[in-house]
């Protein structure tokens, strides 16, 4: 560093810089001093640019640092960088001499310990539910018997031979492996691409598609069975439209393909039971099955049988249905050449009887009568006649008119009665007729006035009398009527008003 500081001058015990020196030798000072560093904190801020670097804070409780992971060390990272997290970053301190400031590059990111990542597991799977791919409606129902089954795992571990020396005990089937990492950064890419690769396969094809696939692996740790709680793998499972069973560890491991898996098997050789019956069983069952048949079958034929031999003894015989129609048709035959003969003389006697009555006396006679019968409705036909006629269809129209002209004519009168009679009682309880005894209405100011008070408090008074209205001011009497209700000769009583347009005194 001594080569970048200026011999001091002379009066003077600081050396000068320039800030490229200053920022140069801070970070060579830096990266020199901390070129591999292993830093624990929390996730602050995180951003992922489409540059595909990573920008990211690590924090405690009382200072940030500033860190950086390049693109292909993001790439290859096993944890996804979260808010939140809790993780142990390695890594080498540098310097950004653009805005004098220091960050940490990372090369590998982990988890801090377990409780770490549980926690980011329960937020993932929390954020799963919420989507929705938890849901039991969404889970499809497994086939009864699979004609070809495909083995997510690894090819040399003892899961799979576990899973085909089961399969080939209860129900051999053809299985289809695809070979994939189990754990470490390959396991949730490989068993996400398996997934999809199987589900792209074309049913009939040189390689079938098949009916199910299993997802399996042995037990571990919660590190070894991360790969099957990353999200890529949760979302290969809900996008599959092959039905799953998820057999991932032990009965007592759980992991996020478990939730999202149309079935969950606590181990894989459950798995294997789930996928197939047992051939023995339905074997011994279509035995049972067709022993029950037969038995049923020929059951129902014995009934049968029976049924029709007592239905045979209730048929009468041939001979026995036959014999009353026999008799009734020889009986009919001996009749037949009597009927006979008696019909044609009764025929005989009775075109005897009609042609009696044909001869030219008989019908000379009935001419006679119809001619005598025709004269005297001809005599009615005659214009005298119908002259006649119709005077005295006109005499009765007149009287029926007269009879109704009077009929109407003491009908109005009755109305006119009935009138004059309500509009004397109309007259009646009119108050006009109180006035013409001597009474009359006072109003003020337009209402009605009932006392003195009020009439003390009008401006202007009017006095409706029996022929005619006056109006009063306060201590004077206008000298002529405002109005006049009735003509001079004979007064008209009104209307009854109603007990508030007037007061009678």
């Amino acid at each position: 560093m001594s080569d970048l500081i200026d011999d001091p001058i002379e009066g003077e015990n600081a050396p000068e810089f320039s800030v490229s020196e200053l920022s140069g030798a801070i970070k060579r000072m830096i990266e020199g001093e901390f070129s591999h560093v292993r830093i624990k904190g929390e996730i602050g801020r995180v951003s992922f640019p489409r540059s595909g670097h990573v920008y990211l804070d690590l924090k405690d409780d009382r200072s940030v640092i500033a860190a950086v992971m390049w693109k292909g060390v993001a790439s290859r990272i096993a944890t996804r960088p979260e808010e939140g997290m809790e993780v142990v970053a390695t890594g080498r301190l540098t310097t950004f001499p653009g805005q004098s400031k220091y960050q940490l590059v990372v090369e590998d990111l982990k988890p801090a310990g377990v409780g770490a990542l549980m926690a980011m597991l329960e937020k993932r799977k929390a954020m799963l539910q919420a989507e929705g791919l938890f849901a039991q409606e969404r889970k499809k129902p497994l086939p009864y018997l699979p004609e070809v089954i495909g083995v997510v795992t690894s090819p040399s571990g003892a899961v799979i031979r576990d899973i085909l020396h089961r399969l080939r005990d209860r129900f051999p089937r053809k299985v289809i492996i695809w070979p994939v990492a189990v754990q470490g950064e390959q396991c949730a890419p490989q068993v996400a691409n398996a997934i999809a690769g199987f589900n792209n396969l074309s049913p009939g094809g040189a390689l079938p598609r098949p009916d199910l696939l299993i997802v399996a692996r042995g037990g571990g740790s919660i590190e070894d069975l991360w790969g099957f709680n990353e999200e890529i793998v949760a979302r290969a499972v809900a996008a599959s439209d092959i039905p799953l069973i998820s057999a991932v560890g032990h009965e007592t491991d759980t992991t996020l393909i478990d939730f999202v898996s149309d079935k969950r098997a606590p181990t894989p050789t459950a798995a294997a039971e789930l996928a197939v019956p047992v051939r023995l069983e339905i074997a011994g069952w279509v035995e049972e099955q067709g022993a029950r048949m037969t038995r049923g079958i020929g059951q129902a034929l014995s009934v049968r049988d029976q049924r029709l031999r007592d239905l045979a003894r209730a048929i009468p015989r041939a001979d026995a249905l036959l014999q009353t129609p026999r008799q009734r048709l020889d009986a009919a035959g001996d009749a037949l050449p009597r009927a006979l003969q008696a019909g044609v003389q009764t025929r005989r006697v009775a075109l005897a009887q009609s042609s009696g009555g044909l001869r030219s006396q008989s019908l000379q006679r009935m001419i006679e009568i119809r001619r005598q019968t025709l004269g005297r409705h001809a005599d009615r036909l005659t214009p005298v006649g119908l002259t006649r006629d119709i005077e005295r269809r006109k005499e009765k129209v007149s009287d029926l008119s007269r009879r109704l002209s009077d009929a109407g004519a003491r009908q109005v009168q009755s109305l006119r009665d009935q009138l004059a009679g309500l509009d004397r009682m109309r007259e009646t309880l009119s108050y006009q007729a109180t006035l013409e005894r001597g009474y009359a209405v006072v109003r003020g100011d337009g209402n009605l006035v009932k006392t003195a008070e009020l009439a003390g408090k009008a401006s202007e008074i009017e006095i409706e009398f029996a022929d005619g209205r006056l109006k009063v001011q306060q201590g004077a009497v206008s000298a002529k009527p405002v109005t006049s209700s009735k003509p001079a000769t004979k007064p008209k009583p009104k209307k009854p008003d109603s007990p508030e347009q007037g007061s009678l005194f």
